[in-house]
């Protein structure tokens, strides 16, 4: 028997393989055992009479069930807040003008630098927990507010805490090479040095990383530098991906395409023949309307011309302290929608099928399909699109991670 078995459901699988619409199955019937779904389809397709199949059958009536969302960009590890920088803002302040005046990244650093590794699990977890509370059963998290040895492999620590202090899958991120720190300052290619002979390194060993990431921008690094930190991420045998053209147009994304990147992140600035070379190297584009909408940005991503290339466009938060202090992955899919223009299907796509991709996970979680863990999501809702209509509102009635309900 079936561990469990969810029935009469209007089941969003977002299964590209299923032909309809979120891949919807409009009476459908899920199944789990071991923590993996073993049953996917229709109602009218089940072997016999549900009772007879699972330890536990679960009647949805009706309500909607789709993949657990997965937010596959945040820095969601760090000490201290930034308001005061949100208020510069409004006073007319630059983002570039608050980091060259020592705050912006630097900022963040000094207070993360200061905090124990308990401490920043303990602020952490209330970030996560509002995620968690939206249908978040897998998420992304980065380095790169210590940018020395120790607080980097401090925070990628307390990252895999927050794996071990919640039932949600936690994938860390090294950010080492996201802006240069005090101690460095003028000597940014001596940063970089450090970063490929001793932080990286060291946080590898000690199991730390699962993917490598940069800021590549003028505030940031240049593509040079980037790419030296991409050669050792390779020889360390890690996947790359990049914050790139969110400010300026650097050829950021197209580097990561050439290294095979998972994704490409932001991309205001991308242009449409870097675009076509993304889809080429099957780089996602992660889409960060929170940053767009916090910084007061005019300049849209391309988003036909990553429709037109056929790029994957995963949707993320972004939480972080000074650019996109946000923890509402639904709040993210609506400002995709209204800010960027994206269908409530791609929006939807964006946090569950794309985002997998976007962390290397495409074969384990993301759509409600046989093999896959049985991470879910039901909400009190019957149509999908409204997952981005709301605003303020959460309408998620359980979640279930690796076929254990919550």
């Amino acid at each position: 028997m079936w561990d469990a078995l969810w029935i009469d459901g209007r089941v969003a699988t977002l299964d590209p393989d299923i032909d309809a619409a979120y891949g919807m199955i409009a009476r459908g019937a899920v199944a789990a055992e071991d923590g993996k779904l073993a049953w996917v389809g229709a109602m009218s397709d089940l072997p016999a009479a549900p009772q007879t199949l699972a330890r536990e059958v679960v009647s949805l009536n009706g309500a909607l069930m789709t993949p657990g969302l997965i937010d596959c960009h945040t820095h969601l590890v760090y000490a201290g807040d930034r308001a005061g920088e949100f208020e510069a803002r409004l006073n007319g302040k630059s983002y570039e003008e608050i980091a060259a005046a020592g705050g912006g990244i630097i900022s963040t650093v000094k207070a993360t630098r200061a905090a124990s590794q308990s401490e920043l699990t303990e602020a952490a977890l209330a970030r996560l927990d509002a995620l968690i509370a939206e249908g978040v059963t897998t998420i992304e998290i980065k380095s790169g507010y210590g940018l020395d040895l120790e607080t980097e492999l401090k925070m990628l620590r307390a990252a895999r805490d927050l794996g071990a202090a919640r039932r949600i899958t936690v994938k860390t991120t090294f950010l080492g090479a996201h802006a240069v720190p005090p101690e460095y300052a003028g000597r940014s290619d001596d940063y970089i040095d450090h970063v490929c002979n001793d932080i990286l390194p060291a946080a590898q060993k000690e199991g730390l990383v699962d993917a490598v990431d940069g800021f590549c921008e003028g505030i940031g690094f240049s593509p040079v530098q980037i790419e030296r930190v991409f050669k050792t991420a390779r020889a360390l045998g890690l996947p790359v991906k990049l914050h790139a053209e969110q400010l300026s147009d650097l050829g950021g994304a197209r580097l990561a395409a050439q290294y095979g990147a998972l994704s490409a992140d932001h991309l205001e600035y991308l242009n449409d023949a870097d675009a076509r070379i993304m889809a080429k190297a099957g780089t996602v584009a992660v889409l960060l309307p929170g940053a767009f909408y916090y910084l007061r940005e005019t300049k849209l991503p391309p988003i036909d011309a990553l429709r037109n290339a056929k790029v994957p466009m995963a949707v993320a938060t972004d939480g972080n302290p000074g650019t996109s202090p946000m923890t509402s992955l639904l709040l993210a899919m609506n400002m995709a929608c209204t800010l960027f223009r994206l269908t409530p299907e791609e929006a939807l796509a964006g946090v569950t099928r794309e985002a997998a991709a976007a962390l290397g996970m495409a074969g384990e979680t993301g759509t409600v399909t046989v093999g896959k863990s049985a991470d879910l999501a039901i909400w009190r809702l019957s149509e999908p699109s409204a997952l981005a209509y709301h605003i303020g509102y959460n309408p998620l009635k359980t979640r279930i991670f690796a076929g254990e309900t919550e």
